[in-house]
């Protein structure tokens, strides 16, 4: 099988392709990944607990409080800027399972975020929109010396390891019963992050579009992903059922390294900004 930059570069030269991508490729800028060699498995919170129990929301959003001094101050690294670079060198668009953003602050354009987003809130009764931060201003408003309840500051280094933090910002926090929470200031509804939980269906109009951008492309690229979860994996099982060329770049295995003509081990930053370069 085909495994340096030379073998991805030939397979897209003349070629429209799409892209995959994970949390791997999120690492360089801070935001460990779930499946490193140092994370840490951990139960995730499902979408019925989460909207049946005010004790699972206090534990949500005390660790969101947390996570976000880290995920919202994230900066897009070297591949986010080299896919960003390579939108007008045939990358015809980028589908991505990450919830931070960074490809959008990068400069891409038409991205799909599968899981969405967590930059906003969305109300579970009247579907009202608030922005993260707005969000969590009020819920420092609401909770006065949170701080002090924790056993370091929230920017503290302990807080940024993969073994406590997760890609969807959420932090390891062992302490919530003092979380007051806040309602929507619409109707008093839940607020929930606008992402996908465990649990939940990624909605099928962003499924439907990303089938569409693979069916339109020559080939698939994968950036950074494992492909543990079905969400991202079912595209690439499509694009090589209809006779796509699949590549993938990730760090450690994956479950479709079957299916790619290129394989690449290495991490995402070094290859596209290879490929950005070579790709003139």
């Amino acid at each position: 099988m085909p495994v340096s930059i030379s073998d991805l570069t030939s397979l897209l030269r003349d070629a429209r392709w799409v892209a995959l991508t994970g949390a791997g490729i999120s690492t360089d800028s801070g935001i460990p990944d779930y499946r490193g060699p140092h994370a840490r498995p951990t139960k995730p919170l499902m979408f019925q607990e989460f909207l049946s129990s005010e004790a699972h929301r206090r534990r949500y959003w005390a660790r969101a409080m947390v996570g976000w001094t880290t995920i919202g101050s994230a900066q897009p690294n070297a591949g986010h800027r080299a896919l960003a670079g390579l939108t007008d060198r045939r990358l015809r668009g980028i589908i991505t399972q990450n919830v931070d953003g960074l490809h959008q602050a990068a400069g891409s354009d038409g991205v799909v975020e599968l899981h969405g987003t967590l930059a906003q809130v969305r109300c579970l009764s009247c579907g009202a929109i608030v922005a993260r931060e707005s969000m969590l201003e009020a819920l420092e408003d609401a909770n006065p010396g949170w701080r002090d309840r924790l056993p370091q500051p929230p920017d503290s280094p302990d807080y940024r390891t993969p073994e406590r933090l997760r890609p969807d910002g959420d932090a390891e926090v062992t302490d919530w019963q003092w979380v007051r929470l806040v309602s929507c200031g619409v109707c008093g509804g839940i607020l929930k992050p606008d992402v996908v939980f465990f649990g939940e269906s990624v909605p099928s109009p962003r499924v439907q579009l990303s089938y569409s951008m693979v069916d339109d492309a020559d080939a698939l690229v994968v950036a950074g992903s494992s492909l543990t979860v079905m969400s991202g994996l079912r595209f690439v099982r499509h694009a090589a059922k209809v006779g796509k060329p699949v590549a993938i770049i990730n760090r450690g295995p994956t479950r479709a390294d079957e299916l790619a003509v290129v394989r690449l081990d290495a991490g995402t930053s070094e290859v596209l900004t290879a490929l950005e370069r070579s790709l003139v």
